[in-house]
């Protein structure tokens, strides 16, 4: 474990989707889930919907397969504490960090996630874009219920796994401090990001949801593309057999972000990413989290 003394931190944000950053680039500091979730706590800790540990490929033991391709690793961790796979929004905030702490420079990087290598391009200031991969558009039959409402839910998976319901009215999704109930169980043996989506006009919807491990979130860069695409097949669009490329605009509640479906099937996503603050934890404090 690395020493705690003056361990420093970042706060950064990507439509108000907020993340604490914490480099440990020689991958010398243990993180448990309890540790991380005491930091992200809003009131006895510095807060955030996720922690992001940047760490350098070939120091991880997920992500030393990856070294040859990306020389960074995201190693994204839920408000609770609890792994996940993958976070759209999570990754344009970590490049954006990246070029902030002057270890890469402005333009084309890839990064290591447990989801893969995902290709970014990041600007001096401005938007980040992200190439997310394919979307898996799975079969099985999945009904989620909030307040003796309920609905069908496309299954989705962009690196983690997602239930997009369209819906008349967004506050038919609840309050969604709990996990929306889902139906089988069985479809999300890991839990499931639950997403409800309306119409705001032509190429345009709205969105809110519900991330395992974190609640309702302000945005979900994953669950934006999953509703992109979604959106699309319901629409009667697919590139992959048209060659013809669908873009979305996804509002969410921090912000909006821009989900292009490309011929390939390959998602690109293109939003906004800041780093907010900058710090050390105190020693007494961290050593007292990690004990």
């Amino acid at each position: 474990m690395t020493s705690t003394q003056h361990l420093p931190f970042l706060k950064g944000h990507g439509t108000e989707n907020d993340f604490v950053i914490v480099p440990d680039p020689d991958g010398r500091l243990d993180l448990p889930a309890t540790a991380v979730a005491r930091i992200c706590d809003r009131r006895a800790g510095l807060g955030g919907d996720g922690l992001l540990r940047a760490v350098r490929s070939a120091a991880h033991p997920e992500a030393r397969a990856q070294a040859d391709e990306a020389e960074w690793f995201m190693d994204y961790r839920n408000g609770d504490g609890s792994i996940a796979e993958m976070c759209g929004n999570g990754v344009r905030v970590f490049a954006r960090y990246l070029l902030h702490a002057g270890l890469v420079e402005a333009g084309d990087l890839a990064i290591a996630t447990r989801a893969g290598v995902r290709r970014v391009h990041v600007a001096k200031t401005g938007d980040v874009t992200v190439s997310m991969g394919r979307a898996e558009l799975r079969e099985e039959s999945v009904v989620v219920t909030v307040g003796g409402r309920s609905w069908p839910a496309r299954n989705v998976n962009m690196g983690n796994p997602h239930a997009v319901t369209f819906v008349d009215d967004l506050a038919h999704a609840g309050d969604l401090l709990a996990v929306p109930p889902f139906s089988p169980a069985s479809v999300y043996p890991d839990g499931v990001n639950i997403e409800f989506v309306v119409d705001r006009g032509p190429g345009r919807v709205a969105m809110r949801v519900h991330e395992r491990g974190s609640g309702e979130t302000r945005s979900c860069g994953t669950g934006a593309c999953a509703v992109a695409v979604a959106t699309a097949r319901r629409d009667g669009a697919d590139p992959t057999q048209t060659g013809t490329p669908v873009t979305y605009t996804v509002d969410v509640l921090g912000g909006s972000l821009s989900i292009t479906e490309l011929p390939d099937g390959t998602v690109e996503m293109t939003g906004p990413a800041e780093i907010v603050a900058e710090g050390t934890f105190t020693p007494a404090w961290m050593g007292a989290a990690l004990a």
